[in-house]
């Protein structure tokens, strides 16, 4: 960097092009990688094996499960953080805090580059380690694609059991439509059957024991009386 202020030198990491960022993704070799290939520090990819240095999970060593060159970090299996509403994330963690194990040599391009300046005894060992990481590479992925078939097959396989389960509601269903009608049909003669009883039946009337009944008050209506009139003398 031409520049001694942090501040440009911040900015300049900021918006520095892809193609330079991928470089400066990159973290230092184990010692025997280190004297095989004859250099300090290499660009991590994804499958290359890592050891953490720094930090809680200090001494962990897992896969790279993803580089993100934009952001520059990493994010290793079995690293997990948990957010505030209780789910789980990929933790980033920064590729100076890492040391590389074991690279990933199924890319050809990698391997020409890892191959300037060997011996061709180094370079076919490379050649054939390559060789065996593609094999298993090969043998996981259709380990993979078997457990997808399974998983498909299973999944095609459960909704038929619904079916029947819908099939024996449907029976139960039936059986019990009979019943309600049977019990329809003696609430109807019950509603029939009142009103016949009812026209039937004579009031009668109630008997008052020892009790009188009260006497019933005449109403007297006052007769107007004839006025005579008085005879003239």
């Amino acid at each position: 960097m031409s520049s001694i202020k942090p501040g440009k030198q911040r900015k300049m990491l900021y918006n520095a092009p892809l193609h330079k960022k991928r470089k400066w993704v990159s973290s230092h070799l184990e010692e025997n990688l280190l004297l095989k290939y004859d250099k300090r520090s290499v660009p991590v990819i994804k499958g290359d094996t890592v050891k953490v240095m720094r930090g809680s999970f200090r001494g962990h060593e897992e896969k790279v499960a993803k580089v993100n060159i934009k952001k520059s970090y990493l994010e290793i299996e079995g690293i997990t953080m948990s957010k505030a509403d209780g789910n789980k994330i990929a933790k980033p963690i920064h590729p100076s805090n890492v040391m590389i194990t074991k690279l990933n040599l199924t890319d050809k391009w990698r391997r020409r580059k890892l191959e300037k300046g060997l011996s061709e005894e180094a370079k076919k060992e490379i050649e054939k380690e390559a060789e065996e990481q593609i094999k298993e590479a090969e043998e996981t992925k259709k380990q993979e694609e078997l457990e997808e078939e399974k998983e498909e097959l299973e999944a095609e396989e459960k909704p038929k059991e619904p079916a029947t389960t819908g099939k024996k509601k449907e029976e139960t269903k039936e059986k019990k439509e009979p019943a309600k009608k049977t019990a329809e049909k003696k609430v109807e003669e019950e509603i029939q059957e009142k009103p016949k009883a009812k026209a039937t039946k004579k009031p009668v009337a109630k008997k008052t024991e020892g009790k009188k009944a009260p006497a019933k008050k005449k109403t007297t209506t006052k007769k107007a009386t004839p006025t005579k009139k008085k005879e003239g003398k």
